[in-house]
C-alpha cells in the first residue's frame, strides 16, 4: 500500500501538479461540510464498492478521511479490486489542515 505524510501532500497539491490530482475524500457529508479540499471529491467510505467505476485507474488517486483509518482501509480494498494507484494520506484532514493552518471552530 502506498502512503504519502501531509506535509509531503500538501506540497504536492501547491505545487503545478496539484491542479490535476485525483483526490477522493471518504469522510460522510457532515465531516465534508466542516471543512474539505477544494481539489477532492467526496464519496464516503460505504460508496466506495458502489462508485469504484468513478475511480480512475490510469492514474494515482489521493484518498483522504478525517485522520487516515478509513482512507487506509479504502486504499487495501481498492488493492483487492486490483487498483494499485490509491495513495493513503497519513494523518488524514486533521494532518492536512494543520499544515494548511485552516482555522475552524
Amino acid at each position: 500500500m502506498q502512503h504519502i505524510d501531509a506535509a509531503g501532500f500538501v506540497k504536492l497539491l501547491q505545487s503545478e501538479e496539484g491542479k490535476e490530482l485525483c483526490v477522493i475524500d471518504v469522510r460522510e457529508p457532515e465531516e465534508w461540510d466542516y471543512y474539505h479540499l477544494e481539489e477532492a471529491r467526496l464519496m464516503p467510505m460505504n460508496t466506495i464498492p458502489a462508485q469504484l467505476d468513478d475511480i480512475p485507474d490510469d492514474r494515482d488517486v489521493y484518498i483522504v478521511c478525517a485522520h487516515g483509518v478509513r482512507s487506509q482501509m479504502v486504499c487495501g480494498f481498492l488493492e483487492q479490486q486490483g487498483r494499485h494507484n490509491a495513495i493513503n494520506v497519513i494523518g488524514g484532514m486533521a494532518a492536512v489542515a494543520a499544515q494548511l493552518g485552516f482555522q475552524y471552530d
